[in-house]
């Protein structure tokens, strides 16, 4: 983890860095974020993270984050890309304070769009699971088998997807404008979080995801409209 200087406006900021460029089968990353009471906080990354073909064994990638009394966290690392033949499994725990508020952020991307290849084999599997004050709030898991990936109920041959997450006590005062920017639909899934999704090719699911980012932040958070300076970079 690296610390980049900040904006004078923004919170604290960390880079979460792979050094070896990458992530191959049988690769394992684990992060565990804590925040005290009344603590801001942005984590992000300089770059997209690139799976690599599997020859069998799958890579791992597992974050928990535990928000104290009156925190802010921002999860907002940039798009994972899924090469041919990659096998991940993905995991995102976070615990909240009662009063704790998040903004939270990933994106999947199913091939290298600039080289037109397409994720035609693999495995994927991501997870979600988010507690307010020890209680259960909310837990979303996808299995993904490649070959779904053009199916109409499915993703309907998508090259990306994005999922958002906003849990404040007044996330249904937002709800109107996700659903504005939102490409797959918002909506409130228990009282104090909203849930927003985006698929569609990797460019424009980036850029709606970056706006409603963008919009969300100023809105719910207070915080300046704008992404992360490592997203601009």
């Amino acid at each position: 983890m690296l610390f980049p200087d900040a904006d004078p406006d923004e919170p604290k900021q960390v880079a979460l860095v792979n050094v070896a460029g990458g992530l191959a089968g049988g690769d394992a990353l684990h992060s565990v974020i804590t925040l005290g009471a009344a603590a801001r906080f942005t984590a992000t990354t300089p770059a997209a993270e690139k799976i690599y073909r599997s020859l069998g064994p799958e890579t791992e990638i597992a974050a928990h984050l535990t928000l104290g009394a009156n925190s802010t966290c921002e999860w907002l690392p940039q798009e994972t890309i899924l090469f041919d033949g990659a096998r991940l499994r993905r995991r995102l725990d976070i615990a909240l304070a009662p009063d704790a508020r998040l903004l939270a952020a990933e994106m999947l991307v199913f091939g290298r769009a600039a080289r037109g290849e397409v994720f035609a084999h693999g495995a994927l599997q991501d997870r979600w699971r988010i507690t307010r004050d020890g209680r259960l709030l909310w837990v979303d898991a996808m299995r993904l088998d490649p070959a779904a990936l053009g199916h109409r109920f499915t993703l309907n041959g998508a090259g990306a997807m994005a999922t958002l997450v906003l849990a404040i006590p007044q996330a249904a005062a937002h709800r109107d404008l996700a659903r504005e920017l939102a490409q797959g639909g918002a909506g409130l899934v228990a009282p104090g979080l909203l849930v927003a999704r985006w698929l569609g090719e990797a460019g424009a699911v980036r850029a709606g995801l970056g706006a409603a980012i963008m919009a969300l932040r100023e809105a719910a958070l207070g915080l300046p409209p704008k992404l992360p300076r490592l997203w601009r970079a």
